[in-house]
């Protein structure tokens, strides 16, 4: 297959996926395309099942029905180490570190064998400061600092798919600029397409930075297209402006 094949197929793509908790359902006939190479925002009220729909796609949690695909593959039923093998990334809300292992520790952990040293390296490039912590405990750092390590996981495992909940909850506003300097710098003009799909509080932050754009609301998927369009203030008050209602 041709590598001019394998980027026209997108990075992901969801077709009419059920999904829930138990006997709980969450996500309701959800349609949704991740063009690879490309910066998707996914965005919507607390509660309106953006992290479900990460989890599915990472692996984390089956559908109930519908399918989902990467790089144009079906790969339901595909366990979640295996879509970690694939290039599927996710760093999940809550600062998802090995707190009682060391900086190095947690990014050995997170690359690929044989890749270790290089995983360290793409990580302290990407955040200077972790190679000044390299042998500190990551229970022991700051919380930024341990969005930044939780972040290099992305580049430690070389990602071609990177799924981002919440980076930047919780943190301080100078933290906040340095998550999205690294949102925008971890697609490298000069490597493999990187698909991002980023799900954020700071909704024109994150509209600002994708190309695309959909909306969920209780579980389906009420608007879709590109980024500016929803920015837009008469878009952003249809879909975004009110609260989630009963």
């Amino acid at each position: 297959m041709s590598s001019a094949t394998v980027t026209t197929a997108p990075a992901v793509r969801l077709e009419s996926v059920h999904a829930g908790y138990g006997t709980t359902p969450v996500l309701r006939d959800v349609d949704l395309t991740v063009p690879a190479g490309g910066v998707t925002a996914l965005v919507g009220p607390n509660g309106a099942g953006k992290s479900t729909l990460l989890k599915v796609v990472a692996g984390l949690l089956p559908v109930t029905a519908g399918s989902v695909a990467l790089d144009g593959e079906v790969v339901d039923g595909l366990p979640a180490e295996q879509r970690v093998a694939r290039g599927v990334c996710l760093v999940p809300e809550g600062r998802g570190v090995y707190r009682g292992l060391t900086v190095r520790e947690n990014l050995v952990m997170q690359a690929r064998k044989g890749g270790e040293a290089a995983a360290i390296a793409r990580a302290v490039e990407m955040f200077p400061v972790l190679g000044q912590r390299l042998g500190q405990q990551a229970g022991t750092m700051s919380g930024g600092e341990q969005q930044m390590l939780a972040l290099s996981s992305a580049v430690a495992r070389d990602a071609r798919l990177i799924m981002v909940d919440e980076p930047s909850l919780g943190l301080a506003p100078v933290v906040v600029d340095v998550v999205f300097e690294f949102l925008e710098k971890v697609r490298r003009p000069d490597g493999p397409d990187v698909a991002l799909l980023v799900v954020d509080q700071f909704v024109h932050r994150v509209l600002a930075l994708a190309t695309e754009a959909h909306v969920l609301r209780r579980g389906r998927i009420v608007h879709s297209g590109p980024a500016a369009e929803l920015a837009a203030g008469d878009a952003f008050e249809k879909y975004l402006g009110g609260e989630e209602t009963a």
